[in-house]
């Protein structure tokens, strides 16, 4: 099998759903001599924010010169994204040569009906070629949950949960309590981990989880924070002392929460053989790139593109553009998956609105724009529904003024992508 024929066996995975459940994941590892085992992890789960508290990590510890892998999900262009080794994303000649290596091992791939999803085979291929690459530590980024998640087959040197809120309930559960014990699901006996500021719902579960297991919890607010100081920088407070001067590449305020899990993440991962310095903390948290949260677009108008995708993340897009764009008219490109609570998310940001342009998602599961329009129409009037994520670029434009308005995007990591690719190929 040549390269790119291992690329299309991985792109006929995509429409493979999803199944709960770590059996079939441990089984793939097994036939490859479990490769997971040959570095150290960091594992981080929670429903918003995990992905940049993972960019934020990785980006730390490849500053101070480890070879570092990052695994995350989804992605916004090419699937190349997901499997990073020290900020580059594999190439797909690598990619469909790491492809062809794990079915030469596990041959049960291939066979039909197939018994790993796309994403537990892209989490076997990752992990996989982690080891090739011969990665000091792996950051990785749960999927759904955490409990039952492939990513959480890897044995962490140190966990992470980032804020929780209510999602994917079908899967989860429909209470913030139900959601934790998934998410604690990664903790490991014996193993540190780290919590960022949660409803108290949520962190009575998470702590509970951790007393049982014996691990060593460090409580953002309690144990560290970053907070702002006077000259306009962030500094650290954790267990070790305190470390100023830090500024954060990605943007919004709950970004400082984000850096702040990471640092404490590695504070303890200094204990487990990874020293950081703190010029090089200052360099990671300054050059880290997570595309598609906050990430305003060259051209005019600019277009803002953000990933929020359930209720917390829109109430966390609408307070980061009242403090970056005060005053700023908004013309919103919206499309969201059908299993999202969206009514709450367009009460929300709606009416904050000038013009609203719903599109359906590049995806199976896209809720229809006409099944909500007239719903939409009642918090912007100014709403109409694209047959297009093309279209509603082009008609969010159109009703832009130069210099005066913003362009935004949310609703779905799968839309934002689509755009993103639209503006590229535009601007080239």
């Amino acid at each position: 099998m040549r390269p790119e024929e291992g690329l299309r066996f991985l792109s006929s995975l995509e429409a493979s759903g999803l199944r709960m459940g770590l059996d079939r994941i441990e089984r793939a590892l097994g036939a490859l001599d479990n490769p997971e085992r040959d570095y150290r992890v960091l594992h981080v789960a929670g429903t918003n924010g995990k992905g940049s508290t993972c960019a934020f990590a990785a980006s730390c510890l490849a500053a101070q010169g480890y070879r570092v892998g990052l695994y995350t999900s989804p992605h916004l262009i090419q699937v190349n994204e997901r499997i990073q080794l020290n900020g580059r994303p594999i190439s797909d000649q690598l990619l469909g040569q790491r492809i062809v290596q794990v079915l030469e091992r596990y041959p049960q791939a291939a066979q039909t009906p197939h018994p790993l999803t796309f994403f537990e085979f892209g989490t076997l291929v990752a992990l996989w070629h982690f080891a090739r690459e011969k990665v000091d530590l792996a950051v990785l980024e749960t999927g759904l949950g955490g409990r039952l998640d492939a990513t959480t087959a890897a044995h962490p040197a140190v966990t992470a949960v980032t804020p929780i809120s209510i999602d994917h309930t079908d899967y989860l559960g429909h209470s913030l309590s139900a959601i934790a014990s998934e998410k604690a699901g990664i903790f490991k006996p014996d193993i540190p981990a780290v919590l960022s500021r949660q409803p108290n719902e949520a962190l009575a579960v998470l702590k509970e989880t951790a007393k049982r297991l014996r691990s060593p919890l460090l409580i953002e607010g309690h144990d560290f924070e970053l907070v702002r100081e006077p000259s306009g920088t962030l500094a650290y407070r954790g267990t070790r002392g305190r470390i100023g001067e830090l500024n954060l590449a990605l943007r919004g305020a709950h970004q400082v929460q984000n850096a702040a899990v990471a640092l404490a993440c590695l504070e303890l991962l200094e204990g487990a053989g990874f020293p950081i310095s703190p010029a090089n903390l200052r360099l990671g948290l300054a050059g880290a790139r997570w595309p598609g949260r906050l990430e305003e677009v060259d051209g005019q108008p600019p277009v803002l593109l953000d990933g929020a995708h359930n209720p917390a993340a829109i109430e966390t897009l609408v307070a980061a553009l009242d403090e970056l764009y005060p005053g700023r008219r908004i013309h919103l490109i919206f499309g969201v998956l059908a299993d999202k609570d969206y009514r709450a998310m367009i009460g929300r940001l709606f009416p904050r609105c000038t013009s609203v342009h719903l599109t359906p998602v590049p995806s199976p599961r896209t809720l229809v724009p006409e099944n909500y329009l007239s719903e939409s129409k009642q918090l912007c009037e100014d709403t109409t529904a694209h047959a297009t994520a093309a279209d509603a670029l082009r008609g969010a434009k159109r009703r832009a003024v130069r210099g005066a308005d913003l362009v935004v995007c949310t609703g779905s990591l799968f839309l934002v992508g689509a755009i993103r690719a639209l503006v590229q190929n535009g601007s080239k």
